[in-house]
């Protein structure tokens, strides 16, 4: 595996819960000497604030890719946003990625935000890419909202990559029509992941687009077993629970599973005695019963087992057809040896 391979490697730099922000710092600083490609930035409305984030590891970082995947296109006005994405793609030098999508909705409603529809993602590109060549957009009333006037700065000639988070079909053509890189969800089956990466394809294609032009990148839950047992389990059979609780209807039917299954799982005591969210609340004796009601073939999505397993399933990933695999759910330190298998499998390839 060539060093450019090892770049189509990505993480997202604090994952799940964390108390404190500078961690990022010395996983960027791991990942840039593993050679991996992006870091990825998510957000939550705690201490990780994308453009905070996104302005400390710019700064401390040369060679790798910044994305955020993602930040929504409704919590900040479109200017503000639009000039978040021109100073960090001078801050970086061109290594940044304006990643949005539409965010958990029982949060977007708490904030008192309407969701964010298909048309509006759609839009949302289209005005950004108008406001970084410098237009001035006048009297806008369109899909965003109404807005007098939205500008920059008539000089700017910037060509900024925009990535999108997607699940459904609809989105998923959304983004082969108007974006440059595509992050797919956690947990989808080798069909899904064939069928979404076409879909995206197809519809660039349709609209114009090289479709070989737009990136799609797998999310691809990464757990080596050389981590201690409670934290395997919160990152695999903790993780996929949290996503049922969450998005259960619009995992299962992506993925063409059977609902009557989900159905078990929610009906289930341990699921309907949970206090929050299984991969924040959850020990070892819970994750041990959300095992009995999760299918096994659903945990399946993910590597798991040894370092040298872990890589080929990651390799596998691209026979799929991506262009990048994300290792989820893991950090720079937890992902050395499969890194490592990785590389060390393309040597004697």
């Amino acid at each position: 595996m060539t060093e450019a391979r090892v770049g189509r490697l990505g993480f997202y730099t604090l994952g799940g819960h964390v108390e404190s922000p500078r961690t990022m710092l010395d996983e960027l600083a791991e990942a840039e000497a593993m050679g991996l490609g992006q870091a990825f930035i998510s957000e939550r409305l705690n201490v990780k604030e994308a453009c905070a984030l996104s302005g400390a590891a710019g700064a401390v970082t040369s060679t790798i890719g910044i994305t955020t995947a993602a930040t929504n296109i409704n919590t900040r006005h479109p200017a503000i946003t639009a000039a978040f994405g021109s100073t960090m793609h001078r801050l970086t030098g061109g290594r940044f990625t304006l990643g949005v999508g539409r965010g958990l909705r029982p949060q977007i409603g708490a904030m008192g935000l309407a969701q964010t529809t298909t048309v509006q993602l759609e839009e949302f590109a289209r005005i950004m890419r108008r406001l970084w060549q410098g237009e001035k957009i006048q009297g806008y009333d369109g899909p965003l909202g109404k807005f007098p006037t939205l500008s920059l700065d008539p000089t700017f000639d910037e060509h900024i990559p925009l990535a999108t988070t997607a699940f459904g079909d609809k989105t998923l053509a959304m983004a082969g029509r108007a974006y440059d890189m595509v992050v797919l969800h956690t947990f989808f089956s080798d069909e899904t992941v064939v069928r979404s990466v076409q879909t995206v394809r197809d519809a660039a294609e349709q609209a114009g687009r090289d479709p070989n032009s737009v990136q799609v990148w797998s999310c691809y839950a990464t757990v080596c077993d050389e981590i201690d047992e409670q934290t395997v389990l919160k990152k695999t059979v903790g993780r996929i629970a949290t996503y049922l609780q969450v998005d259960g209807d619009l995992l299962v039917s992506t993925n063409r599973w059977d609902p009557a299954r989900l159905e078990v799982f929610r009906q289930s005591d341990v699921v309907r005695n949970l206090p929050g969210w299984a991969d924040a609340v959850g020990d070892t004796e819970t994750f041990a019963e959300l095992a009995k009601v999760v299918p096994t073939e659903w945990l399946d999505c993910a590597a798991t087992g040894s370092a040298e397993r872990c890589a080929d399933l990651v390799r596998h990933q691209f026979d799929l057809g991506v262009d990048g695999v994300i290792l989820h759910g893991a950090t720079p330190s937890e992902l050395q040896s499969t890194v490592t298998a990785f590389q060390n499998a393309a040597v004697s390839a």
